[in-house]
């Protein structure tokens, strides 16, 4: 037997890494920070939906926190959710092993943030009419919103990094900018 292959069989074997959950669970979400906001403070564990979930999540987020913060507050806010969540949605999605995980929510709760940044002080039914909109463009992904969510994609064995994180939220931001499109121009036609 050789040296080396005396010492291999001497050391003790490296415990095993522990597979990512198929679908995450709380105790994922518990074991890193960036799970936490990836995973949309946990509504993106909804078994149904979870981006609808996240959506909603943000809805009633931004909504709670709206009246405590200026403008300028909240455009830092949504600057620093942005840096902040690429990286949380990078790190998460790579302990998921998957590109864009549809329990990572962040992207969404921040998209929805922006419109109602934009839209308020709106009406109960206009941020109905914003939720539905974001809804449609983020999960059909018409037009730009489907180019926005191939841009970024991993291809077959590339490694899950940074680009996918931008990916994650890239496409947001686009649904979110076409919802907005929308909202103005119907703004326009009924007023």
């Amino acid at each position: 037997m050789s040296p080396s292959a005396a010492l291999a069989s001497a050391a003790p074997a490296a415990p095993p890494i522990p597979a990512a959950p198929r679908r995450p669970n709380f105790g994922f979400m518990l074991r890193h920070p960036a799970r936490w906001m990836a995973l949309g403070f946990g509504s993106g564990l909804s078994p149904k939906a979870p981006g609808t979930v996240g959506t909603l999540w943000g809805w009633a987020g931004f909504l709670l926190l709206y009246p405590f913060l200026t403008p300028l507050q909240w455009a830092g806010v949504l600057v620093a959710g942005f840096l902040i969540g690429w990286w949380a949605c990078t790190v998460t999605a790579q302990h998921l092993g998957v590109s864009d995980p549809g329990s990572i929510v962040w992207d969404e709760i921040l998209a929805m943030w922006l419109i109602l940044w934009l839209l308020m002080p709106a009406s109960l039914l206009w941020q109905a009419a914003a939720f539905g909109l974001f809804r449609y463009f983020d999960a059909v992904k018409p037009g730009p919103v489907g180019w926005a969510d191939r841009l970024f994609k991993a291809v077959p064995g590339e490694r899950i990094g940074a680009r996918q994180g931008l990916g994650i939220m890239f496409d947001d931001l686009v649904a979110a900018g076409c919802t907005l499109l929308v909202l103005a121009v119907a703004r326009q036609v009924l007023h």
